[in-house]
């Protein structure tokens, strides 16, 4: 049994605050429109930069970083809900994105 909650993207209310912890180079093709950007190498060095009681659906490419850095916010006191199938599955839902330089949204 793991210690977080996992979510679809369908479950992610539309106000809620999204980590994505996918690398500097992901981030730019695309990501969940208004997310937050740490990649999860940095997460604990960074974690001063989240609020202890602000509740995080946490996002990568497709679940796997994820679920690692949403164990790591739980087990030091964050609220934190992995998003299964990541930003794929975002983008595969037609939830909103944006992307570095108003390009089309993508996910690698």
């Amino acid at each position: 049994m793991s210690i977080y909650e996992t979510v679809s993207v369908d479950q992610v209310p539309a106000d809620a605050h999204i980590l994505d912890v996918r690398e500097d180079d992901e981030w730019a093709l695309g990501r969940a429109a208004g997310a937050v950007h740490i990649p999860l190498g940095e997460l604990p060095e960074r974690l001063d930069e989240l609020d202890p009681d602000t509740d995080y659906h946490v996002i990568c490419r497709s679940g796997g970083r994820s679920a690692r850095a949403a164990e790591f916010l739980v087990g030091r006191g964050y609220s934190a809900i992995n998003v299964a199938g990541g930003s794929g599955a975002w983008l595969e839902a037609g939830k909103p994105m944006e992307a570095d330089g108003g390009a089309e949204p993508t996910v690698k």
